[in-house]
């Protein structure tokens, strides 16, 4: 039973669009599980104060300089413009990304590089197993988003490519 990794992507998607919250297939000795994450609840504790303490009179607050403010609404069209004629390959799992097969090896892409759509671009290691993910596109690698060893969410950009 070896699922590709669009299979899998595509399993992945539809539990996501799903009300299943885990799901495990397991045949010819291979296994595959897969688990939504919990939104994660906060609490927090506030204490009372011990003893009274005084108000403090609010000082004035120069206003920030109009550069600051329209700068980023400024800069945000360019960038969305730029990223419209760009693909993004996505992270189709959460794990850890690495650019190469081993520390001491060269990266499989690097900025610059031209690839096709079964070029290989990196691995996801997920519960011990090295997923190698492919282009999936042809292009131009123009940005590596993800750092070596980080972990990466499902969905998260990792690269993003100028095709060809």
């Amino acid at each position: 039973m070896t699922l590709k990794m669009h299979e899998i992507r595509e399993l992945i998607q539809l539990i996501d669009d799903s009300s299943i919250d885990e799901f495990e297939l397991e045949k010819d000795g291979e296994k595959v599980s897969i688990r939504k994450a919990k939104p994660e609840v906060i609490t927090q504790q506030v204490a009372a104060p011990a003893a009274y303490v005084p108000p403090v009179a609010p000082q004035a607050v120069p206003p920030a300089p109009a550069v600051q403010e329209t700068a980023p609404a400024a800069s945000a069209p360019a960038e969305e413009s730029t990223d419209t004629d760009l693909h993004k390959i996505v992270s189709p799992m959460v794990g850890t990304f690495y650019r190469a097969s081993s520390p001491d090896a060269d990266p499989y892409v690097s900025e610059g590089d031209t690839i096709n759509s079964k070029s290989v671009v990196c691995i996801v290691e997920a519960m011990k197993l090295m997923n190698e993910l492919e282009a999936e596109v042809s292009g131009t690698i123009v940005q590596v988003l993800a750092e070596n060893g980080q972990l990466v969410e499902y969905g998260q950009p990792l690269f993003l490519v100028k095709p060809s």
